[in-house]
């Protein structure tokens, strides 16, 4: 089975738009702060870029908030004034809708690919009714997501609203790495678990299981 270099498609994209003077615009999805770090680093240079926070899976009031608060105060500290955010309401209930069957999945199996299902098709039809050239996800980034799930469900996405997918796996190039420095540089908040109330007990167990004499 040949494995796509999703980065690499995203690489020549770029490449090919700045050799033709392009700047198109992009509506990204972000989950926190963290991921958006790099992720916007390498884009923005690129790129006009609005932002979409839409996280249902992020199913407590407060962390949603701190995390959304956490991403504006990077964005206003590295200055980068031209990005725009869309408004987008709480709405927790409609992860809970999707995970409804599924709440003993672990983490990365089919609850996972259902929430990343959803928040992507939610920013593909925002994409398309914002008439932006692309939609991304800095889900991608983490090591700890399946990169080639995740642009397949955003292909997917896309074709279904009607607009263009932009492939990535911001994990490469040590993208990873470079996050983590960047949100120590920024003191940014970092969690250890997605968001869900699941994958919180999940990391709580495995903090325990480390804990035990």
């Amino acid at each position: 089975m040949n494995t796509i270099n999703y980065q690499r498609e995203l690489d020549a994209l770029i490449e090919k738009n700045t050799a033709q003077g392009i700047r198109p615009s992009l509506l990204l999805h972000v989950c926190c702060a963290v991921c958006a770090s790099y992720v916007l680093e390498y884009l923005y240079p690129h790129f006009d870029i609005s932002i979409v926070y839409y996280n249902p899976n992020i199913t407590e009031p407060g962390e949603y908030d701190y995390r959304y608060s956490e991403l504006r105060r990077y964005v206003s500290e590295t200055g980068m004034d031209k990005i725009r955010f869309i408004p987008v309401e709480y709405r927790p209930d409609d992860f809970f809708e999707i995970a409804r069957g599924y709440e003993d999945e672990r983490e990365g199996g089919a609850r996972c690919a259902k929430c990343f299902y959803q928040r992507l098709s939610y920013t593909a039809r925002i994409a398309a009714q914002g008439g932006y050239n692309y939609f991304a996800t800095t889900l991608t980034i983490s090591p700890l997501k399946n990169a080639d799930v995740l642009n397949r469900i955003g292909f997917k996405a896309a074709e279904e609203a009607g607009t263009v997918y932009l492939p990535s796996d911001f994990k490469k190039k040590n993208g990873y790495k470079r996050s983590i420095e960047l949100s120590r540089e920024y003191n940014l908040y970092r969690q250890n678990y997605c968001g869900c109330i699941y994958s919180r007990a999940e990391a709580e167990q495995r903090a325990a299981a480390t804990e035990k004499p």
